[in-house]
């Protein structure tokens, strides 16, 4: 089982610069998309019902070409949900969780804190409601696995550059303890599982040819709880893979 997730900056945009073809011929078992920007009576029917998938939104409420997400699967779930059951977060189109019998996925676009202390604050709200629904679930013995743009770079080899980004959102210690609490508690970062490696980012500021130089920051994972590990059978970051400021994150599941 293949499961891919990618900030798309755009899923109109994305399928003008070749998203349908990479889908098609990629053809993972899930695909999570977030910024999706978009609601789903505003995309075309080889988005809204692509050959072989079953595909669901979650669209912001706020305003209309922000945030979203979107979750395709081959396999059916047992149960769809919009959101996680938090107003405020929910009304802004971040979440969609998909349930099959093996795991409970959980597609978030995690919000950006950079614009303002009000946004930041909304961020580490949010961070927190999130880890506090996802435990619940594991209390009630629930398999988690949780994909997206978290909008924070973990270590100092997630970013190019460290010390000029100590102060920055994206990478304020306050957000870094988070990712490491989300750990403490029994998730596992997928892709540090199998690359221990520096300067594997999935995202690249569109200015100054930061892509082809490689100058990025990794902010988009795929966690997945301890008792899930032993299926996980490869992790890897797709940068050739072009037509957003991000690129796809992957892993492989022996399920």
């Amino acid at each position: 089982m293949k499961l891919i997730s990618w900030n798309v900056n755009g899923i109109r945009a994305a399928v003008n610069k070749g998203f349908l073809e990479w889908f098609e011929k990629e053809s993972p078992d899930i695909l999570c998309l977030q910024e999706t920007k978009a609601h789903s009576d505003q995309l075309g029917f080889e988005l809204t019902h692509p050959k072989g998938y079953h595909a669901y939104f979650s669209s912001s409420q706020v305003k209309k070409g922000y945030s979203g997400v979107a979750t395709y699967t081959k396999k059916e779930p047992i149960k769809i949900t919009d959101g996680f059951g938090v107003e405020e977060f929910d009304r802004e189109g971040r979440v969609i969780v998909t349930e099959f019998k093996e795991f409970t996925l959980f597609n978030v676009y995690f919000p950006n804190g950079k614009q303002s202390s009000d946004r930041l604050n909304y961020k580490l709200e949010f961070y927190e409601a999130f880890l506090k629904h996802i435990e619940a679930l594991r209390k009630q013995g629930k398999k988690i696995i949780f994909c997206g743009d978290l909008n924070t770079a973990h270590k100092e080899a997630d970013l190019a550059r460290p010390r000029e980004n100590e102060d920055v959102s994206g990478f304020l210690s306050i957000e870094r303890k988070w990712i490491d609490r989300v750990i403490e508690k029994g998730f596992v970062d997928s892709l540090r599982e199998f690359h221990k490696e520096p300067h594997l980012y999935t995202w690249w500021s569109m200015r100054s040819g930061a892509r082809e130089r490689n100058v990025g920051w990794r902010i988009d994972y795929i966690f997945l709880q301890t008792e899930l590990k032993k299926h996980l059978k490869d992790a890897y970051v797709m940068p050739e893979v072009m037509g957003s400021d991000h690129c796809p994150v992957a892993i492989e599941l022996d399920f």
